[in-house]
Order: structure tokens, then sequence, then C-alpha cells
């Protein structure tokens, strides 16, 4: 490889940020249990997480290499951004990293890192409990403001649903 990635300062040093949020709901009925997951599944899907995570990307100044993204049955999402300092031009991949050929998923060594989001919506049979969990890593190697994370927090302020 003849284009080595430079290195330096603050991006020496690899950060990692990981939360969870809990959200814990009084639902007596097994229909208030349904419509809760249904109302959580709908508002954290992966399509709203993935423009969550995409945000946050921004603010920090990276870029989005591939986005991973699944909904589940019955319920939950996951979504994972691979991020870099600078765009990356397809042209600079190293083929010979990729067996010569480009496929759906790409996997590299990034200068910023990632950027995930899982989610897990549950009601519990035999109890009035149903709830619903986030767990948001960030790694990066370059800067991340620690008020960004009170921006991914009024991302995930839950807003009941009373039908």
């Amino acid at each position: 490889m003849e284009n080595k990635l430079k290195l330096y300062g603050f991006n020496n040093l690899t950060k990692s940020l990981s939360f969870n949020i809990y959200d814990v709901c009084y639902a007596k009925s097994e229909r208030e249990q349904r419509d809760y997951i249904t109302y959580i599944d709908e508002q954290y899907n992966s399509e709203r997480l993935t423009h969550i995570l995409c945000h946050v990307t921004e603010m920090i100044g990276a870029h989005v290499l591939n986005i991973s993204k699944q909904d589940y049955d019955p319920q939950g999402a996951s979504v994972t951004v691979l991020i870099a300092e600078q765009e990356f031009p397809r042209n600079q991949i190293d083929r010979s990293c990729n067996l010569g050929h480009y496929a759906d998923t790409i996997v590299g060594h990034l200068d910023k890192s990632h950027v995930t989001v899982h989610t897990y919506p549950e009601f519990h049979p035999g109890t009035a409990i149903a709830t619903f969990r986030v767990d948001i890593d960030v790694a990066t190697c370059g800067k991340f403001p620690i008020e960004y994370t009170q921006l991914l927090d009024r991302q995930f302020r839950f807003r009941h649903h009373h039908g």
C-alpha cells in the first residue's frame, strides 16, 4: 500500500462510549403490552435509527462508509454505521483486500470507526410490565464532544403512547 493513513494528535487515541437507555412501562392488559411494543417498534425502526446515527456522524465531522440495518420479527432493530474522517472514494479501496471485487459489504481500517444502536422492546408475560432497552455504542479515534450524548439522549426520550 502506497498511501498510509496519517495519524496525528488526538487521533492516536480510541475513544469508546457505550450506554444503555431503559424505559419501563406499566401495561396491565395484554392489549396494552402489545400496543406499547407496537408503538416503540414503529417509533424506533431501522429507518429512524439510521437517520439518528447519520445525524450524529455528521455532527462529529465524519463520513459514512457503509450502513447495515435490520428490523427484527417480532420486534426490535439494529443499525451499524461505519465511519471515516474523510470521504473515501471507492477507487481508493485496495482491491487485494476485497478479493478483487466490491461486494455489498465492506470491511476496512477506519480512522473514525463506528456508531451502532440496537433496540430490545419486550413485554413480560404474567406481569404488567413492558420494557424497552436501547444499546448505543460510539467508537472513534476522532473527537466526540460529550454534548453529543445529550443529543442521543433526546432522540430516545420516550413519548408514551396512550391509546
